[in-house]
């Protein structure tokens, strides 16, 4: 029997593919994706510089290799204290004793300085706070002065008054009802943070504020394109804390308008405007504040008068 002739295959002619087009709206988003994460990362990484140098904005350090030979022509010690973990000092001070006999010997300044410069610059305000019959003791926060080289900020210069505090009190042993915060500029807010945490402290001087920083950073060139009030942490509040702080205060400012948070100061307060040059007016106001608010001296403490001459 015959086979069947098989049937020739049919082959198919290939065809040629055709190239996958790619469209130009998908290249124009995603170019624009791309463009929007870099600008977003951009942005983030600008926020996060702001965030860590924020300080430069409100706080003005110089570094000082040298103490003075004298305040003013008062004699002084040098102190160092506050050691780190390494038991090395961080912080550097000048205890500058009252003279023997005058009127405030049994009481103690603490003078905590403003967000500019270092020390050396308050030299006017501690020879008049020493001539008034105080002992004083100033000291320069960390990153300011001769202490320490760190970036200064807030949360620094808060733990270096409580380490001031500490010095004060334990090292030297003097009763917190002596020892009277005196803070000026952005110190004002800290001595005021101080009183709150220690009720036993007798009275407050501060001396022309700047403090509630937000508003200065806001203010700045550089941050006007970032969330400040929700980055800004270096505030150093002063017009809460002290519109609740029932410690007797002397409020002193050499501006025709008071600070805001002199005016919402919690009762007692005296509030006093002194003019450029007021160094007698100074004077009579501290004077006055400290007779009517500083404890008496413990009878320990009083120097014996001299024996009427036969």
């Amino acid at each position: 029997m015959p086979r069947p002739t098989p049937k020739p295959s049919k082959r198919t002619t290939p065809t040629n593919p055709q190239p996958e087009v790619v469209s130009p709206l998908w290249l124009v988003k995603a170019i624009a994706a791309t463009v929007i994460a870099a600008l977003v990362c951009g942005y983030l990484t600008l926020c996060l510089l702001f965030y860590q140098g924020q300080w430069q904005l409100v706080l003005h350090p110089i570094r000082t290799s040298a103490a003075p030979t004298s305040i003013a022509g008062i004699p002084y010690e040098l102190i160092h204290f506050g050691p780190d973990e390494s038991a090395t000092p961080q912080l550097t001070g000048w205890w500058i004793p009252s003279s023997p006999g005058a009127r405030y010997a049994h009481a103690t300044i603490l003078f905590l300085p403003g967000a500019d410069g270092s020390l050396a610059d308050s030299i006017p305000t501690l020879a008049n706070l020493h001539n008034l019959g105080l002992n004083v003791f100033a000291f320069d926060y960390r990153g300011y002065g001769q202490s320490a080289a760190t970036r200064p900020g807030q949360q620094n210069m808060s733990h270096d008054v409580d380490s001031a505090w500490q010095y004060l009190t334990t090292s030297r042993a003097l009763p917190a009802q002596q020892i009277i915060p005196y803070g000026t500029g952005v110190g004002a807010s800290l001595a005021t943070r101080l009183a709150t945490d220690h009720n036993t402290i007798p009275a407050l001087i501060l001396d022309s504020p700047r403090a509630d920083l937000l508003e200065l950073a806001r203010r700045d060139s550089r941050a006007r394109l970032l969330p400040v009030r929700l980055l800004f942490h270096e505030n150093f509040p002063l017009a809460a804390p002290l519109s609740a702080l029932k410690t007797p205060k002397l409020l002193l400012t050499r501006a025709a308008s008071p600070d805001k948070s002199f005016r919402t100061a919690a009762d007692p307060k005296l509030t006093v405007e002194l003019p450029s040059a007021s160094d007698a007016l100074y004077h009579q106001s501290v004077a006055r504040f400290l007779d009517q608010y500083l404890p008496p001296a413990p009878t320990s403490q009083l120097v014996p008068s001299p024996a009427p001459a036969h």
